[in-house]
């Protein structure tokens, strides 16, 4: 479902340690294009300044990039942070990039990451999986066999307010992606 007639409202950041910029721009370009708003922080945010913008901004989804390969740390203290939060409970967190520094996929940390709270995980950044997400929490994922397809990689889709049995409105609209990494394109 499309949030507002602009699209989602996405926050974007860089993990706590993460000083890489550009990804962070390529990633607002995509959404952008595809017709979302963007809030973007930038590099470097610390848990806590992510959980006050986001109970700030309200956004209707947040993507953590990592590039520097400590996505894993990173993207498990800002998750576990915005969990604690009641009203951030059921906004969708991705979290996409390098998890480790060893430049090999880490089921386990994806895993860890999504029982953690991480809507989805895109390790090493499959951008094909990335928009069949964003296209699904947007209500808009037309169900062709490419884009049923890439939304089977992205992971199998659940109503994140039904299962957490948030009564919220948003808890309500909300979808919940539990993403399992395929593809070698970087976010």
């Amino acid at each position: 479902m499309v949030h507002s007639q602009h699209g989602l409202h996405v926050l974007v950041c860089g993990g706590a340690s993460d000083a890489h910029t550009w990804n962070l721009v390529c990633l607002q370009l995509l959404l952008e294009e595809a017709g979302h708003r963007v809030s973007n922080l930038g590099p470097c945010v610390p848990e806590e300044l992510l959980a006050r913008e986001c109970l700030t901004r309200v956004p209707d989804a947040v993507v953590i990039g990592s590039v520097n390969g400590h996505g894993y740390q990173d993207g498990l203290r800002a998750v576990r942070r915005l969990r604690r939060e009641p009203s951030l409970t059921a906004v969708p967190v991705a979290l996409g990039g390098k998890l480790g520094v060893a430049g090999v996929r880490d089921a386990a940390a994806a895993d860890a990451l999504r029982a953690a709270g991480c809507s989805a995980v895109f390790d090493d950044g499959d951008l094909d999986a990335f928009r069949a997400w964003v296209d699904d929490l947007a209500g808009h994922g037309a169900r062709t066999p490419a884009t049923a397809d890439r939304a089977a990689r992205a992971g199998a889709t659940a109503d994140r307010g039904a299962r957490s049995g948030a009564t919220t409105d948003r808890g309500a609209r909300t979808r919940a992606t539990a993403g399992a990494p395929t593809g070698r394109s970087r976010a």
